[in-house]
């Protein structure tokens, strides 16, 4: 039902009844006509008056009262015809009739969200009346007018089908969108239970809307939302009722971009005038980033505002309409491409969806072909690991088998029984175990073992991940070991009868020893005694003691943490110092070159000791100058220190610090983020431990002014506020997995928060290289235009030369993930001095804040638009403060990968990852996947903090 004004025009409202089919038909000759086709409306039906396609089914009518004046026209009631109402009697239950009528109340108020509106619907030549007498241009308010009216028809016409399409994946209000029937459910029988735990008598308050909906973390934005619903009902609710809850969920988690983007609207459209001023728009600004916790953002949301009034009011009006932000929504992609040669053309295509992709098809359990692709990938992947290990392994068995064997065939087996030789092929094993255990941290051997070809077949990168297999198998050893002797061999032996001791008195004299004189012996004193130091040493090693994960009682909180872990290691002195006492007193040889544990671990001990007496030489001739202190957000340190003479290293690398202000025995490394033609050392440090902490607190007081504050460019190098400076010794430099980058063609680099140090390095390093070769290439072309022809040898022996000299890496990915916005400050310098040098595209370089909702939630899709619009104008990104946009949630690694292969085919690329542990396996597994399925050949390296 429609109530009309009178033909006659006037302010009084008469009654009359016109179907809305009529007034669509009326409509198709207006001007409005591209309002409706436009949007997309279809029409159907025969005859004179045309049904929009959603009003089709006859059983979904609903009866419609809408209030009609010279300005606007309102919906008050929407209710079942008679039709729907017989339907429902006979046999749908509450719960469907009340989903059916919001169902369709909503959808009639959202496809004529016009009719609502108080906007204006005066035809222009209304807004522009003035004397009919009057002639000459129009006054700049109705010119202006006037622009704006053409820009919003031209608008309408050039909205694409693709454009709708894609804004249908956006401005979602919750996390994941409804795909079926059966997730709506779901999702709302979630809503109910979190309704019946949030209500009070039945009602649930403003406040509690936001927990209720799922938006824990965003109540304030929920609230906007909930007012914008309850504006519509032009009412202001407190408090709300399941039904009146249902409803607003409908409203809200509804598939159509236009009744989402109403919402949209309808949050910043605070006084209902059907326009949103500079204002509204600020505190929609403050919302979204108060949801996503960005405060640098709501301290600079008023500039932001006029930045999107600006783009969208050239007419200066003071106000922008709802077509305007709709078309500003449907060039989201147009807007995104200004950061195509640093980032993603599309943050939408790299941005991972919570929801996650559709569901893969069932396979069947078991396929030779999938079990067979899968162990060439095992096989390609671990072969350089398995081969070590299995010949670690395979001397491990043989060591144990020989020596079991050999104490097998001795008289002592009568007395002690196979509990001997098991003791004694465990020592054996022990005695190589404890030598090569060594082996994998001597770093400046492994260093040098980088550069050679032996990291073709040895996987250098595991280097500590085999230390801790080595470990693990000592320990195994000393129970073996200790276990037979103490429980087994012993009471054995003092039980024996007389005939059976006399095959072994030999050994342990004429009388039959107790079992406090053979644990009171130098083997049993020793023995224990190295039991107990090892089981200090490797239980303070382990992850939750490391890492502060164990929560002890005071005083027990301080075996816990890096410095635990560091001292209880060098107890392992000791341990090596009692290991050849035990094995020269060893029980049942006589025989000195018997007595072989010297023989086992003299080499790698000499080695151990040559490296720390190097390193302790070596860092007294390092000694630094700090040049520059900068304090970061986040907790990070920037140190900038003088290199020392003949200090040499690769990118990727890194060194070890000790400040002797601290302890003097205390090292930590950290890697290196300056490039090597550079005539500084920078590091940056996380203040997250103890000794870090301790450094800080160095600096702040003793070294500079608390409020000195200042970012990490490695342009600008000044001296100081020194009042009294501490000393900094350096160890290095140390080879690491990102220091093989010159191998590969092209380069992936993944760092989460701090683990993007050892790739800044590489980035200028790369970059300084490929410019110093395009420079001398440039000199070597002019040079040879002057020579005559008989100099043509001479140019091409100074250009193979050059070749030489350059790099093979042609292009650089780098990903930076991080939870802190602030955290982008830390190399805020390093990514404009890369932008700013990178002429020919060779690097991209993508931010991503996961602290922040995904790119298509409506709770980032305004800071989205701000973030473009204002890179388009400043070349800055709002997040960052940088010329890298920053996106937002998760990298979708696996078209990260694809994009990759397809850009690169058939060259090599190097996988380089500093982080967690758990992003290490997906990127593993995807370098196999992507290496089997396509011609590209990836190759994956990783690193720990």
């Amino acid at each position: 039902m429609v109530r009309t004004p009178s033909s006659g025009g006037g302010s009084s409202r008469k009654s009359g009844h016109r179907r809305i089919a009529d007034i669509l038909a009326d409509d198709e000759d207006s001007s409005d006509e591209s309002v409706f086709n436009g949007y997309g409306y279809g029409y159907g039906g025969r005859g004179g008056g045309m049904l929009p396609i959603f009003l089709n089914d006859q059983s979904d009518l609903v009866e419609v009262m809408l209030e009609l004046d010279e300005e606007s026209m309102v919906v008050r009631s929407v209710t079942p015809t008679s039709t729907a109402a017989a339907a429902a009697s006979a046999g749908r239950d509450s719960s469907g009739s009340l989903s059916r009528s919001s169902s369709t109340a909503s959808r009639i108020r959202r496809k004529f969200a016009w009719l609502r509106s108080p906007t204006s619907r005066r035809t222009l030549a209304d807004m522009l009346a003035t004397d009919d007498s009057s002639s000459g241009p129009l006054p700049a308010p109705a010119a202006a007018v006037s622009s704006r009216d053409a820009r919003r028809i031209r608008a309408r016409l050039e909205r694409s089908r693709s454009g709708a399409k894609r804004a249908l994946k956006g401005l979602r209000f919750i996390s994941r969108t409804t795909t079926g029937a059966a997730d709506a459910a779901e999702l709302w029988r979630r809503v109910e239970d979190r309704f019946a735990l949030l209500a009070k008598d039945g009602l649930l308050s403003r406040e509690d809307f936001g927990e209720c909906i799922g938006m824990v973390d965003s109540k304030e934005f929920a609230v906007g939302i909930f007012d914008a619903l309850s504006r519509r009902r032009s009412q202001n609710l407190e408090r709300i009722t399941k039904e009146e809850l249902y409803e607003f969920w409908l409203q809200i988690s509804d598939q159509s971009f236009d009744a989402r983007l109403q919402i949209f609207f309808d949050m910043a459209d605070t006084n209902v005038d059907g326009r949103i001023t500079r204002e509204e728009v600020q505190e929609l600004i403050v919302l979204s980033a108060s949801a996503n916790k960005l405060s640098k953002l709501k301290e600079q949301a008023e500039e932001y505002a006029a930045l999107i009034m600006e783009e969208l009011d050239p007419e200066n009006l003071g106000y922008i309409e709802l077509w305007q932000l709709e078309a500003l929504l449907l060039q989201r992609d147009t807007y995104m491409n200004y950061s195509r040669p640093l980032s993603t053309a599309s943050a939408a295509g790299w941005s991972q969806s919570i929801a996650g992709g559709p569901k893969p098809s069932r396979r069947r359990w078991f396929s030779p072909r999938r079990v067979a692709a899968r162990l060439r990938l095992a096989a390609r992947e671990k072969w350089q690991r398995a081969w070590v290990v299995s010949l670690w392994l395979a001397a491990v068995a043989c060591l144990f088998a020989w020596k079991f064997t050999q104490y097998r065939e001795r008289a002592a087996f009568q007395v002690m029984g196979y509990c001997l030789p098991t003791a004694k092929g465990a020592a054996e094993t022990l005695k190589l175990n404890m030598a090569l255990v060594l082996l994998p941290v001597c770093r400046n051997t492994l260093t040098w073992l980088r550069s050679t070809r032996a990291r073709l077949f040895v996987p250098f990168d595991d280097n500590i991940t085999f230390h801790k297999m080595i470990a693990t198998a000592i320990v195994i050893g000393i129970l073996l070991h200790a276990g037979n002797h103490l429980t087994c061999d012993f009471p054995r032996l003092i039980d024996s009868s007389p005939a059976r001791y006399e095959l072994v008195a030999r050994f342990f004299g004429p009388e039959k020893p107790t079992y406090g004189s053979l644990v009171a012996g130098v083997e049993g004193v020793t023995g224990i005694a190295m039991v107990v130091l090892m089981t200090i040493s490797f239980t303070l090693a382990t992850h939750r003691f490391r890492k502060n994960g164990a929560r002890l009682p005071f005083p027990l909180n301080r075996l816990t943490g890096f410095n635990a872990f560091w001292y209880s290691h060098h107890l392992l002195a000791v341990v090596y110092l009692l290991l050849l006492v035990h094995g020269y007193y060893v029980f049942l040889v006589q025989e000195w070159y018997q007595r072989t544990t010297w023989m086992y671990i003299s080499v790698p001990l000499l080695l151990y000791v040559g490296e720390r007496n190097l390193r302790a030489f070596r860092s007294k001739a390092f000694s630094v100058k700090i040049l520059k202190v900068s304090l970061l957000p986040g907790g990070v340190l920037t140190v900038t220190m003088s290199k020392p003479h003949g200090f040499r290293y690769r990118s990727g690398q890194y060194i070890f610090l000790q400040c002797p202000t601290i302890s003097p025995f205390e090292w930590h490394p950290f890697s290196i983020t300056s490039a090597p033609g550079d005539e500084y050392l920078s590091v940056h440090i996380r203040t997250s431990g103890d000794w870090t902490q301790e450094l800080k607190r160095i600096f702040i007081e003793s070294y500079f002014s608390p409020h000195s504050m200042g970012r990490a460019s490695l342009n600008e190098l000044g001296p100081s506020e020194q009042r009294r400076q501490p000393r900094l010794f350096v160890d290095g430099p140390y080879g690491a997995p990102a220091q093989d980058f010159r191998n590969y063609d092209v380069l992936l680099l993944v760092g989460l928060g701090i683990g993007a140090t050892p790739f800044i390095s590489i980035l200028r390093d790369l970059l300084n290289n490929i410019k110093l070769a395009d420079e001398l290439m440039d000199l070597a072309m002019e040079t040879s235009r002057s020579e005559v022809s008989s100099n043509s040898f001479s140019f091409s022996t100074s250009s193979s030369s050059i070749k030489k000299r350059t790099y093979r890496t042609s292009s650089a990915h780098f990903y930076w993930v991080t939870r802190e916005a602030g955290s982008f400050e830390w190399f805020k310098g390093v990514m404009n001095d890369v932008a700013e040098m990178d002429k020919k595209g060779i690097i991209e370089m993508h931010n991503y804040l996961t602290s922040v909702y995904e790119e298509r939630d409506a709770r980032t899709t305004l800071l989205t638009m701000v973030q473009a619009l204002s890179h388009a104008k400043h070349g800055v990104d709002i997040v960052s403060g940088t010329r890298v946009r920053t996106h937002f949630a998760r990298p979708n690694w696996k078209e990260v990968f694809n994009k990759l292969a397809s850009q690169h085919p058939g060259a090599t690329v190097g996988v380089f990852y500093c982080g967690t542990p758990t992003l290490a396996k997906e990127l593993r597994k995807l370098s196999l996947e992507m290496s089997h399925k396509t011609s590209t050949r990836f190759h994956f390296h990783k690193e720990y903090f």
